[in-house]
Parts: structure tokens; C-alpha cells; sequence
């Protein structure tokens, strides 16, 4: 009978291969890791990642703007809603309360019937009278019953219609909030990337040329090509003061901006009202080809147009581009192309 025999171990198997694994997931997790994650980069990979980093960024922003919109009106809509079931539980409430002193005299007065009233009456002619009175009183009487009974039904409709509102506005904010992690996320990300980069590298990519740009501006005419109407030169005028302010995402102004915030500030100064989101906005005109562009255009960048400049002329824009670069004067070629509008 042979010898029992210990069944030969795979080099990798039992505690060897733990160890291994566990070692191989340390190493995984290091890597993947924001602070150990491709630590080679150049200097243009971080610029390159940064810049997706904020498209995506903004892309949220974007969306978060448009949600935003929808809480607005979802939350007006709610306060008009119980404002209303305010007014009707009002009524309803003097409604019951004078059937109730109605039901209350009538209880009173109904002992006797009809033609033992009429006996004893000192006054039958006055009693007729008042009967034939009791009888309208009567008929309004059942009009207010049934108009009781219909505002119990309305109130209860719009109870309910208050009701999924607020179920809608607790879903909406709840997207909100997804949008905005979702933004800030993107938003840190880029700047840990961007930490990698010296002080004068991160300068240049933030845009210390916006400042020249500026003051190529005071030097140089405001229009290069003029402004098709009054309108249009107002909203590029206001785009022109507002150079050199910050973007900061979600904002409308006059502070600082995003870049649909910029548009739709730039034209309410012109008296026109612009929807608050980039793929609102290019709907909000007529579409013009590139090659027609002309000052006060709305010029729109990205597959998912996710970006607006408005067009100054000469092949320019002005836009605020992404957090830690201001407001500026950029060439419209400088993004992918997506479309333009022209409001007015």
C-alpha cells in the first residue's frame, strides 16, 4: 500500500497567493489613487485633463442650472396650490357654518307640523307668508348644500394636486443635489490635477493673457463689425464690462458668471429674456450659419452644447470660460463647433 502523500501546493495557491493578491489590490488602490494616479504626466496631460475634467464640469453646471429652473417653478407652483386650498378651506369652513345655523333653527321651530303652525297661528296670513318664505329659503338652502359639496371635492383635488407637486419638487432637488456633487467633484479633481503644475504654467492656463486682452480692448474699437440693431450693442457692451469677472458656476451675474449666465445677463440689459441654459438658449432664436455671424450672436461649442460665447465680431467671442479663468475675449475657433443663434 503506498505512502499517503501530501498533495503538491500550486506556487501561488494558499497563504502565497493571499498575500499576493492582497499586495497586487495595495498596489491597485495606490495607483487609482488621486494622489499616486499617473504620476508621469506632462505638463500639457495635465492641461489636457483639466480641460476635460471642466467640460464635464460644465456640461453638469449646465444641467444643474436647468433643474435648478424646474425647482423654481415646481416650488411657486406648490405656494399658488395651498394658497388656493387656503382660500377654498376658507369658504368651505363659512359655508358649513351657516348650513349649521340653518340645520340649528330648524331643529328649533320643527315641533309642531305645518298645519298645527297654521292652527294656532294668531296671524295665518303672516304664517302663509312666512311658510311660502321657507320654502325659498329651502331651495337656498340645498344650492349651498351643493355648492358645499362641491367645494369639498375641489379642495380635495387640489389637495392631491399638492400632493404629487411636492412629491415632484422633492425629486427635483434631489437631482439638484446630484448635479451639484457632481460638479464640484469634476471642479476638485481638475485642481488637484492642476496643483501639479508650476506657478507660471498654472498662470498661463488659467489665462494671464485675459488681461492683455482687456487692454487690447480699451485700444481698440469695442465692435470691430457693428452690432445689427440696438439690442444686440447693448448686450455686447454689457458682455464688454463685463471682462475680467469671475466664473463661478451657477452664476447670473453682475458679480460673476457662468457662460449662459453671461448671455442671458448680457441680454436682459438689452431687454430681452433668454431661457437660462446653453441648449435652451440656441433654441431661443434663429439659427445663423457661421460664416453670417454678426455682434450680439449667441455662438454655441461641444456635441452636447455645452458651452455659449456671445460673438463680438471678428472672429471673437466673449465668454467666461471655466472656474479660475475670468470673463474674456477669445477667438470662436478655439472649441469645437456646434451652432450660433441670433436673438434679435
Amino acid at each position: 500500500m503506498a505512502a499517503h502523500r501530501k498533495p503538491k501546493q500550486h506556487p501561488l495557491s494558499g497563504r502565497a497567493a493571499v498575500t499576493l493578491a492582497l499586495a497586487g489590490a495595495a498596489a491597485a488602490t495606490a495607483f487609482e489613487g488621486s494622489g499616486y494616479a499617473e504620476p508621469h504626466l506632462t505638463p500639457a496631460q495635465v492641461k489636457a485633463k483639466a480641460d476635460r475634467l471642466y467640460r464635464e464640469a460644465e456640461e453638469a453646471t449646465e444641467r444643474y442650472n436647468g433643474v435648478k429652473e424646474q425647482v423654481k417653478r415646481a416650488e411657486a407652483s406648490l405656494d399658488a396650490l395651498r394658497d388656493e386650498a387656503a382660500r377654498r378651506t376658507a369658504r368651505l369652513n363659512t359655508a358649513r357654518n351657516a348650513l349649521g345655523s340653518i340645520a340649528t333653527a330648524q331643529y328649533r321651530n320643527g315641533g309642531l307640523d305645518p298645519a298645527a303652525q297654521l292652527a294656532l297661528s294668531s296671524d295665518p296670513d303672516a304664517y302663509l307668508r312666512g311658510a311660502a318664505l321657507a320654502d325659498r329659503v329651502g331651495d337656498r338652502q340645498a344650492t349651498a348644500v351643493t355648492a358645499a359639496r362641491s367645494q369639498v371635492t375641489e379642495l380635495a383635488r387640489l389637495r392631491a394636486e399638492a400632493t404629487g407637486r411636492l412629491r415632484e419638487l422633492t425629486a427635483q432637488q434631489a437631482e439638484l443635489a446630484r448635479h451639484k456633487a457632481t460638479v464640484q467633484g469634476r471642479i476638485a479633481a481638475a485642481e488637484k490635477l492642476l496643483d501639479r503644475l508650476t506657478a507660471a504654467q498654472r498662470a498661463a492656463y488659467d489665462g494671464t493673457s485675459a488681461r492683455a486682452s482687456r487692454s487690447d480692448s480699451r485700444g481698440a474699437p469695442r465692435t470691430p463689425v457693428p452690432a445689427p440693431n440696438p439690442r444686440a450693442a447693448q448686450a455686447v457692451s454689457y458682455a464688454y464690462g463685463a471682462l475680467g469677472k469671475p466664473y463661478v458656476w451657477g452664476a447670473t451675474g453682475p458679480s460673476a458668471f457662468d457662460c449662459s449666465g453671461l448671455i442671458q445677463a448680457a441680454w436682459r440689459s438689452a431687454g430681452v429674456s433668454l431661457p437660462r441654459t446653453t441648449y435652451s438658449q440656441i433654441d431661443a432664436g434663429r439659427r445663423v450659419s457661421r460664416s453670417a455671424l454678426a455682434p450680439g450672436d449667441l455662438v454655441f461649442f461641444y456635441s452636447g452644447i455645452s458651452h455659449v460665447g456671445l460673438y463680438v465680431g471678428d472672429g471673437k467671442m466673449i465668454h467666461a470660460p471655466r472656474p479660475g479663468a475670468p470673463v474674456r475675449i477669445a477667438p470662436i475657433d478655439e472649441m469645437p463647433w456646434a451652432g450660433a443663434t441670433r436673438v434679435a
